[in-house]
């Protein structure tokens, strides 16, 4: 494809988007909460799109694709498992919310801060949320680069594909924090939804003969894909061991996790989450149903995660369609980065740097400083060119699943103490950076089922070895107040 058409888009869509990103500035107030809730604000539809394209990342085009051209049908059951974890968000966005609401929380660390009453905790959770996050953010630039280098035979290169990415994360975070973040999601969204409809419907009625000629060739040619475990990849601890990260993925991702603060009432909040299921429901299937069209279109790939980027460059495709699912891919990335790059330098802001601190000047430091070397971390670990993003951002999610006990106790359990709570979010994130940097796997389990098990005990051992951290007006809003108010 003409790498100059290429780039005109690319500027399009950044001109774009720094338009909208500017346009939502009015009104900022430029106080923390303002730039990292939106000062709760955000109408249910931009919250629920920007919830989507938050979660759906370049790992659905490209990785979840990948997966299923790699294992077969047991990547829709991989995926539906994440959908299904999103009862956690039922179950503790109500009380998250009030409690964010009553402490002027910003970040989820300090509702793990004031729960056990120990600063220690909400930074532990801080520092392993940026030491498994920044793995996981990589995996979006991973994936731009790779599909502008194949798009563009290689005249765009990985590296500057991975430095457009990350330039434009920055600017729409710089700009306006959640409320640039929100509105470019939100629009985001729309293009990645509509791009890969598109993309799969020309495949399927023009090159392989309509839906029906679609499933003929899976069931005669590629019958093992089309069952568990089939060709064998989605055996029971393979599958066990990529799905329980994504169960918890709606508490265990910090970037996640903020969004249940955002809402003004718990209206809108259900609001947000039946668009999000809705949204993601239908992504989940186009996805998957890319991932067979290309298996039957380009068999054979050394590397999965390029079996989108293959059928845009290998078929006659026109222009429109294959540039239009670029920019869908790249929505989906960018949308992924720059809302960790927001959540943790909130949590860097409210957890690391010290209280004493005014808010003005810890804002000007997350804007000039902080974003910025996160935004850095996170390319110098993409240039590594690590495979398989739908594995990176599984095992990224296996070390974040270290943080959930900590959580879940904050909100549903009276015993919990600051002593479970550090070992719990310590032990854990160590268990599980040793287990995948010796990839080691006892009886079978992967770490993110290891990690779960020992975080948990952990936290339950100290619970019932050690006093109680009390903190009755805490308690006393989550355990006493009606379970059909709303949280003002």
């Amino acid at each position: 494809m003409n790498v100059n058409l290429i780039a005109v888009v690319l500027l399009i869509y950044a001109l774009w988007g720094s338009a909208f990103a500017f346009f939502s500035k009015k009104g900022l107030r430029y106080s923390l909460a303002d730039y990292f809730l939106a000062n709760r604000k955000l109408h249910w539809l931009t919250a629920s799109l920007s919830y989507g394209a938050t979660t759906y990342s370049a790992f659905m085009m490209l990785g979840l694709a990948g997966l299923t051209y790699r294992g077969g049908v047991g990547a829709l059951g991989f995926e539906l498992i994440y959908l299904s974890g999103l009862v956690w968000a039922v179950l503790l966005g109500p009380r998250l919310l009030t409690l964010s609401k009553h402490y002027h929380c910003v970040s989820p660390a300090e509702i793990l801060t004031i729960r056990y009453r120990n600063r220690w905790v909400g930074i532990a959770y801080t520092l392993s949320a940026l030491f498994f996050l920044i793995p996981y953010s990589s995996a979006q630039l991973t994936g731009i680069g790779y599909l502008l280098e194949t798009l563009s035979q290689g005249k765009i290169g990985y590296f500057s594909g991975l430095l457009i990415a990350v330039i434009l994360s920055f600017l729409w975070v710089e700009i306006a924090g959640l409320r640039s973040v929100a509105v470019t999601d939100s629009l985001q969204a729309g293009i990645m939804m509509v791009s890969a409809v598109t993309l799969l419907l020309i495949l399927i009625n023009r090159f392989l003969g309509g839906w029906g000629g679609l499933f003929r060739t899976l069931e005669v040619t590629y019958p093992q894909w089309l069952a568990v475990p089939g060709t064998g990849f989605f055996r029971f601890h393979t599958f066990l061991g990529l799905s329980l990260p994504w169960f918890f993925f709606s508490i265990s991702n910090p970037q996640v996790v903020q969004r249940l603060f955002v809402p003004q009432s718990l209206q809108e909040m259900r609001k947000t989450l039946t668009g999000f299921l809705f949204y993601g429901l239908l992504y989940t299937f186009i996805t998957i149903m890319l991932g067979f069209s290309a298996l039957c279109l380009v068999p054979g790939l050394s590397n999965p995660d390029l079996a989108t980027p293959t059928i845009l460059v290998r078929f006659p495709l026109p222009t429109w369609v294959v540039l239009f699912t670029a920019l869908g891919v790249l929505s989906a990335a960018i949308s992924t980065i720059d809302s960790i790059l927001l959540t943790l330098s909130a949590m860097f802001a409210r957890d690391i740097l010290p209280p004493t601190i005014e808010e003005t000047r810890k804002l000007r430091l997350t804007r000039l400083v902080l974003i910025p070397l996160l935004g850095v971390a996170i390319f110098v670990f993409a240039l590594q060119r690590l495979n398989l993003i739908a594995l990176l951002s599984v095992a990224s999610s296996a070390g974040l699943i270290a943080l959930v006990p900590s959580l879940i106790g904050a909100v549903f359990w009276k015993r919990g103490n600051s002593q479970g709570a550090l070992a719990s979010i310590i032990g854990g994130a160590l268990t599980s950076l040793f287990l995948q940097l010796f990839n080691y796997k006892p009886m079978g389990l992967w770490p993110g089922v290891v990690t779960l098990l020992i975080s948990t005990l952990l936290f339950v051992f100290f619970a019932l070895l050690l006093p109680p951290t009390l903190h009755q007006e805490y308690l006393t809003l989550l355990f006493s107040k009606p379970k059909n108010s709303n949280p003002r």
